[in-house]
């Protein structure tokens, strides 16, 4: 097995080489086999050189089985050759062109996955909220598509597809692409979906599942299980309100529909931000629509990483960084800019926590030669870059001067993949006649590693208030009721209340039966929503609190969503009472999970395989 890592002018996380010769097109024809849990079938690559002297086209897999290779106009075979297997790249996939004038061709490669696809979760019946069918969905992101489909597996190639999938009759078949129609045979069915606008291979996305559906706005449609559909459309019931507010930020809305699925639990993220097919947890669903604000993130995503896209995943910050400002953006006009600010405020201290624990990767910009972007992943893009793009907008006179440059700046690059110097060279030249950008320490902001060099000054109404609650209950000694009382909690936002339980997890273990009654005022063990109950068993497993820690490792077995399950096995592998099994127990789970939260958790628990 090869150790070097990928090298690429473009992408050190690609093999390919669009520099050369640059796919154009992807048309995909599978059929979906449970029992072997493999995808089978063919894939049509449209390319062009870009070189005319170039003779070869060079593609990302990971552990496909290749059937041939050929020419689809001459049906031609083509010689290939698949290097050895990089550890967490797969393999560089080289086919010589055929022989002809024209610089375009039309390339066909009949494959299978393998069962252990890394861009592929296959869900038994007993891992489903209904426990009778199966479940496949995919999560490409960051470089996963190559364990699907052969392709240049880069964010810095484009290409609209088609797809063909053919599944068991009972089974609906989504993708991330507009659906052109079904049919019904005896042997199964077979869908056809359409994606005519250019993206990403990290956005090529398929679930098939036994699902039901409701319509809940104009362009929006809500799928899951049948047990989880009308919680889920209560849930995102205002989806078409931060649609049309993003539409005013951002400018119009291409991609058609926006639909949503809620997953099973296994998914790894809050949403993914597939174009037409917004994937989400089912965490989020809290019953009081207090979470929800995820998907004003993944329709913002819809204009920042789709839409305008990072070259490749050391620029992330311009996917997820523009993402966060814009949802917060959207949170200040559909509820208040109190609102706003104080999201942002609050997550100061979640982005201290991570800056503090990761020794590097805490820049804007990162290195990521010789490190999978799975390995890099964490907050520091999402909160960091937010940071900055709030401070360029103090710098230049507000969301007034702000608010125009963003539209500008999406027209001016949509349907693109840029790099950080883009973006930087294009807000200088539009903002060329104010003075202040000078001051704009760019180096710092981008390259240096550690906490943001200014934290903009948010409005902290709303954090005073939570201050004040959180100064009564630090100072409490534990003995006679509590001074804060179950009235005073119900009338806190939920993201109030959260940020008072941030607080007094970053302060110093408390005393169990302190807990038991922060318990009964907040009602913690019965909440139903998933933040509240994550930094409650934080809580509880800094003050070691034994009791709690079955309850700890059942929630973890459940959630996989990588935001609450990595810090708790963080924090359980850090207490010695708790650590063997913590490894034990993730062992005995870790065929449950995908690719990159396996991944990620072996890495925290210093587990090599």
């Amino acid at each position: 097995m090869e150790t070097t890592p990928p090298l690429s002018d473009l992408d050190p996380s690609s093999f390919s080489k669009p520099e050369l010769v640059k796919v154009t097109s992807i048309d995909l024809n599978l059929n979906v086999n449970f029992d072997k849990k493999i995808l089978a079938g063919t894939v049509l690559l449209g390319a062009q050189k870009v070189d005319p002297k170039a003779n070869e086209i060079i593609l990302d897999s990971m552990k496909l089985n290749i059937l041939s290779i050929y020419d689809v106009e001459t049906k031609q075979e083509l010689s290939y050759e698949l290097s050895q297997n990089v550890k967490d790249f797969g393999s560089k996939l080289t086919i010589q062109l055929p022989k002809k004038e024209s610089n375009n061709f039309q390339i066909g490669i009949d494959y299978e996955t393998s069962p252990d696809a890394t861009g592929l979760q296959w869900l038994s019946p007993s891992e489903t909220a209904g426990h009778k069918h199966p479940y496949l969905f995919s999560q490409f992101q960051p470089t996963h598509a190559r364990s699907v489909i052969p392709c240049q597996d880069t964010p810095g190639v484009k290409t609209p597809y088609k797809a063909t999938i053919s599944a068991p009759q009972e089974f609906t078949v989504l993708m991330s692409a507009l659906q052109d129609g079904s049919k019904t045979l005896p042997t199964g069915k077979i869908s056809h979906f359409v994606q005519k606008v250019p993206m990403p291979s990290y956005l090529i996305a398929i679930a098939v599942g036994v699902m039901e559906s409701r319509q809940i706005g104009p362009r929006t449609t809500v799928w899951s299980e049948k047990e989880l559909i009308e919680e889920s459309a209560y849930e995102f019931a205002n989806t078409e309100h931060q649609l049309k507010t993003a539409e005013d930020l951002c400018g119009p809305y291409v991609w058609g529909k926006y639909d949503l699925l809620v997953l099973p639990p296994s998914f790894p993220y809050g949403g993914m931000e597939n174009p037409c097919l917004t994937f989400v947890t089912p965490t989020l669903l809290a019953g009081d629509r207090s979470l929800a604000n995820v998907i004003a993130h993944e329709i913002a995503h819809s204009w920042t990483g789709n839409l305008v896209t990072n070259r490749n995943f050391e620029h992330f910050w311009l996917n997820e960084g523009f993402t966060v400002f814009i949802e917060r953006k959207i949170k200040g006009r559909l509820e208040s800019l109190q609102s706003q600010d104080f999201d942002a405020y609050t997550h100061l201290s979640v982005l201290r926590e991570e800056v503090n624990r990761r020794g590097k990767h805490t820049s804007l910009v990162v290195d990521l030669k010789g490190t999978h972007p799975d390995e890099a992943f964490s907050i520091i893009p999402y909160e960091k870059g937010q940071t900055f793009l709030r401070y360029l907008e103090s710098v230049i006179g507000g969301p007034a001067e702000m608010e125009p440059f963003l539209r500008s700046y999406f027209e001016q690059y949509k349907y693109q993949s840029i790099d950080t110097d883009v973006f930087k060279n294009y807000f200088k030249k539009y903002f060329a006649n104010k003075q202040e950008i000078e001051k704009i320490d760019w180096q710092t902001w981008l390259h240096a590693p550690g906490m943001p060099p200014v934290v903009p000054n948010y409005d902290k109404t709303l954090a005073i208030i939570c201050d004040e609650f959180f100064d009564k209950y630090n100072k409490w000694d534990g003995t006679g009721e509590s001074p804060i009382t179950s009235k005073e909690v119900q009338k806190l936002m939920a993201s109030q209340q959260i940020y008072i339980l941030q607080q007094i997890l970053e302060a110093d273990p408390q005393p169990i039966d302190k807990l038991k009654q922060l318990d009964s005022v907040f009602n913690l063990d019965q909440t139903k929503n998933a933040e509240l109950l994550f930094l409650w068993l934080r809580i509880c497993l800094k003050a070691q609190w034994k009791d709690k820690i079955d309850a700890m490792f059942r929630w973890i077995n459940t959630v996989g969503r990588m935001k609450y399950v990595r810090p708790l096995y963080r924090d359980l592998f850090k207490w010695e009472f708790t650590r063997r099994r913590a490894i034990e127990n993730f062992k005995a789970n870790r065929q449950n999970m995908m690719h990159v939260s396996a991944f990620t958790i072996a890495k925290d628990l210093n587990i090599e395989k």
